[in-house]
């Protein structure tokens, strides 16, 4: 099962995060990113395939210039209701801190010409090391890629802008984020603890 490493990593009876089960979108495919405040903050770039969320966490956060190569590290599948996950992951449990949307939207690949559907052409193109796609969000708009990287960790990858009529130079993720993040709220506590004790 595509959820198994996702479920036992996962005490359910401790985390408000989904149980691991597949499904699927209606119509078009979709993705979504997480602003993820764990041990370091870093950004969870998830696509919907084959009934469940393909999960790459990126450090740095995703990029709307060309020049910016993300690193992209491959994680566990998580499940298609994981898209609407915000919160507090628990001390204690697999991935503990806080969690909210960044971005979301629907997503398609780049190759319209193939004779596959979407999502078969996604999934030839994720076995091959190289995902080309174009993303329909709030904040990331365009054609994006995502290649493995040869030679290095088998779950690296790169996430990668490509030059088109979205493309912004010296972008950065943050000064993207809400006024009003709790996790930029969360990260302010975390590194004050005598401000988050006189509350």
């Amino acid at each position: 099962m595509a959820l198994k490493d996702y479920n036992e990593k996962r005490k359910f009876n401790e985390t408000t995060e989904p149980k691991g089960k597949t499904k699927k979108s209606k119509d078009k495919l979709i993705f979504v990113i997480q602003r993820h405040a764990a041990s370091r903050l870093h950004y969870d770039f998830r696509l919907e395939m084959d009934g469940v969320l393909k999960s790459w966490a990126v450090p740095k956060g995703p990029s709307l210039d060309p020049k910016d190569k993300r690193l992209a590290m491959m994680v566990e599948d998580h499940p298609y209701d994981y898209k609407d996950f915000e919160g507090n992951i628990p001390e204690g449990n697999y991935g503990a801190g806080q969690v909210e949307i960044w971005d979301s939207g629907t997503y398609e690949p780049l190759d319209q010409n193939s004779k596959l559907s979407d999502e078969k052409e996604l999934l030839k193109e994720l076995h091959a090391g190289s995902l080309k796609f174009i993303l329909h969000g709030k904040k990331l708009k365009g054609e994006f890629a995502l290649v493995k990287m040869k030679n290095t960790e088998e779950n690296s990858w790169l996430l990668i802008k490509h030059k088109d009529d979205f493309a912004e130079s010296d972008y950065d993720a943050e000064e993207n984020t809400a006024k009003n993040s709790l996790v930029t709220k969360f990260l302010e506590e975390k590194k004050s603890p005598k401000a988050s004790a006189k509350k």
